[in-house]
């Protein structure tokens, strides 16, 4: 009865232990995997050599071609720099054909302005006056309100306001002017024709705009009398003053 609980108990022991996988045989594969891979680090570096060695003719190739190829940036580089140019040009030319950019500024001509009997005419201001101007060619007579301007004007400086403009356009004694004007005194009247005459001649000849208007003689002169202020007896002057 004994001997049949040991046999049993045996059995049991052998089907419950697990076997145990024999350990020799990774040894073996990793023997053989070994010469496999001498053998492909073997053939990669004779490879080495073949691919330098194939390599080199073709940098040489390369390199004769390397100075064309930097000869030939700048060219390109110059090509692009005279487009721009050329577009820049382009752009600072106006519809007329006038340059607007730089100092090489031109101002455009005005049309010629004259009535039916081909006068130019103008209004000019100074002060208080206010003189109607009509410009045409002649001799360089000049009326104002129906008398010879040595008679209206009979002060030499009166005479050389209203000639300044002729003087500095270089057209004394070429155009006649009949002038009528109002309001001011003959100061302000001589003002207020020579404004008119500066005009009638820049619609007459608009080639003497930029010369006429270089000397300020188109801009109308906003200087007048200065009020009086309440408490003083003039603009700035005051009373007397007494302590006691």
């Amino acid at each position: 009865m004994a001997d049949k609980d040991k046999k049993s108990l045996a059995d049991l022991a052998a089907l419950t232990s697990e076997p145990v996988e024999a350990p020799a045989a990774e040894p073996a594969a990793e023997d053989a995997a070994a010469p496999e891979a001498e053998a492909a680090e073997a053939e990669t570096a004779e490879a080495a050599p073949e691919a330098e060695a194939a390599d080199a003719p073709a940098a040489e190739t390369a390199a004769p071609g390397a100075p064309a190829a930097e000869a030939a940036a700048p060219a390109r580089s110059e090509e692009r720099e005279g487009g721009r140019r050329g577009r820049d040009k382009e752009e600072d030319l106006n519809k007329d054909g006038v340059l607007t950019q730089g100092p090489q500024i031109q101002a455009i001509l005005r049309e010629q302005q004259l009535d039916k009997q081909g006068r130019a005419y103008a209004t000019g201001r100074r002060k208080d006056a206010v003189a109607r101007v009509w410009l045409k060619p002649g001799t360089g007579k000049i009326i104002v309100n129906g008398r010879d301007q040595e008679v209206y004007f009979a002060r030499p400086t009166l005479r050389l306001i209203i000639n300044q403009v002729f003087d500095i356009a270089d057209r004394k004694g070429q155009y006649d002017v009949v002038a009528t004007v109002i309001g001011g005194g003959l100061s302000g009247q001589a003002g207020a024709v020579r404004h008119g005459i500066s005009t009638a001649l820049t619609r007459f000849e608009p080639g003497l705009r930029t010369i006429v208007k270089r000397e300020g003689f188109l801009t109308r002169d906003p200087r007048v009398v200065e009020r009086k202020k309440y408490g003083k007896a003039k603009a700035r002057r005051s009373f007397q003053f007494s302590k006691r």
